[in-house]
């Protein structure tokens, strides 16, 4: 079993930043494929970035590219996710997932956050 515990969100203005914080717990490895995901009001879980098994690849939405990045603190067990720019648009709960099994995570992973709220005002 591996646990996830995200923070790190808030209330911010249009153009600040913010840095989520994953931190894992219980069977966890730097093998495992770790994503942060979000969803807004009335609409779907969307992807935002990813980090891959190993730590061989990054990848992010279109939304999000070259204002957000992803890493992992192995040592801390921890994945990160800072915000630079920030959007209203970017305002949703942030949740972080984890996938020991596949290289590319997607909404099918099997161990998630509870989420933390972003909320981005104008």
């Amino acid at each position: 079993q591996v646990q996830l515990v995200e923070s790190g969100g808030g209330m911010v203005q249009a153009g600040d930043s913010l840095r989520l914080s994953c931190a894992a717990s219980g069977r966890t490895s730097s093998s495992y494929a770790m994503g942060w995901f979000r969803q807004a009001p009335g609409k779907e879980r969307e992807f935002v970035a990813q980090i891959t098994r190993g730590n061989i690849n990054t990848y992010y939405a279109d939304s999000v590219k070259g204002r957000f990045t992803i890493s992992r603190d192995n040592a801390k067990s921890t994945v990160y996710l800072q915000m630079n720019s920030l959007k209203p648009e970017d305002t949703a709960v942030y949740y972080c997932a984890a996938d020991p099994s596949r290289v590319i995570i997607t909404t099918t992973a099997p161990y998630w956050g509870q989420g933390t709220q972003v909320t981005v005002s104008s």
